[in-house]
């Protein structure tokens, strides 16, 4: 805020219950002028042709510019009071908010370690770091195996989404791979969204085999409601070791990576998203890092009122004012009674 910059019409004023205190320098002045007119001075001379053609010095001429000065000094302490603030000072605000759903298989085979520890805690590490990069969006979670359910609905607390992300593990729910669900689940909790950009970001290693709505059945639902679906496919070319529970607990054997790559792209082709393929960890970042990018345009810019304190100027003035008092009183007017 620039010290001056404001136009008088567009003050208001917080305490104008106060503005009874103006008559105070009024009061002060009219008081002054009534005693000054009274008091008077005589001085019996025989003739006033001594005094023909002079002229009242400026001294003189000023001697009432001291009153003057205390009350403009006291109007102003008065104006301070009263709180002068800007009441139309509007600001434009952009922000590149944009509602996120993540949806996130969290089925037994996300526990494979192609990924270090597994695929299931790599993928929880890379989005707890997107979340934490995006401040401005509100961002859910939707969680799906062999049926799906939301974790956390969308929210500015990111806190609490990361909280609920870092207690996510396989077992939750009844084992499988319900992808149509999952992204069902995630479009349920846009649908409403006001926002001008819905996203959601469908992480899974493996293919549909479960759940009543199937994947290009929920993709269409997302291009109904207008969301983007960025869909990642998780896990290495080849084989990665799986886990298998046996009499002697937790085995991991070999087994061939099957993921449904072609609806996964149907999906992301008839939401307008993007899929990616993430075959190790590096790769998984480099992909979030992507999404961010890609959803980085500012999307709504709104105007807002805030109400600024203009009391500034009137601090200086009242500093300058009583400078300019003592100053003359003490030199100019020092002689003057």
């Amino acid at each position: 805020m620039e010290i001056f910059d404001f136009q008088i019409d567009k003050i208001s004023f917080a305490n104008p219950n106060l503005a009874f205190l103006l008559a105070i320098p009024v009061g002060m002045l009219v008081w002054y002028f009534f005693k000054h007119s009274k008091s008077t001075a005589e001085l019996q001379i025989s003739s006033f042709d001594a005094f023909k053609g002079l002229q009242p010095s400026l001294v003189v001429r000023l001697r009432h510019s001291l009153p003057v000065l205390r009350s403009l000094l006291v109007a102003t302490l008065i104006l301070m009071l009263m709180r002068p603030q800007s009441t139309d000072n509007w600001n434009t605000k952009t922000t590149e908010g944009i509602d996120i759903m993540l949806a996130l298989d969290i089925s037994s085979s996300m526990l494979a370690q192609d990924f270090k520890p597994n695929r299931l805690e790599a993928a929880k590490d890379v989005a707890i770091k997107f979340i934490a990069g995006r401040e401005l969006d509100r961002m859910g979670l939707v969680v799906f195996s062999g049926e799906s359910f939301t974790q956390c609905p969308l929210t500015t607390d990111h806190a609490v989404l990361i909280n609920l992300f870092a207690e996510l593990k396989s077992g939750l729910i009844e084992d499988g791979t319900a992808i149509g669900m999952g992204l069902a689940t995630a479009v349920n909790r846009l649908r409403d969204s006001k926002a001008i950009s819905k996203v959601i970001i469908l992480l899974t290693d493996g293919v549909n085999n479960q759940g009543e709505v199937s994947p290009s059945m929920a993709a269409e639902l997302a291009e109904k409601f207008n969301i983007r679906v960025y869909t990642v496919g998780m896990g290495t070319m080849g084989e990665a070791p799986y886990p298998f529970q046996t009499p002697y607990g937790t085995q991991y054997q070999n087994v061939k990576v099957e993921i449904d790559e072609a609806t996964l792209k149907e999906i992301s082709k008839i939401t307008g998203g993007k899929y990616f393929r993430a075959v190790n960890k590096k790769k998984l970042q480099e992909i979030y890092t992507e999404i961010n990018k890609l959803e980085k345009s500012k999307i709504e810019t709104k105007e807002f009122s805030s109400k600024e304190e203009e009391f500034l100027p009137l601090a200086f003035l009242a500093v300058f004012l009583l400078a300019l008092e003592l100053i003359l009183r003490y030199t100019v007017f020092r002689k003057i009674p």
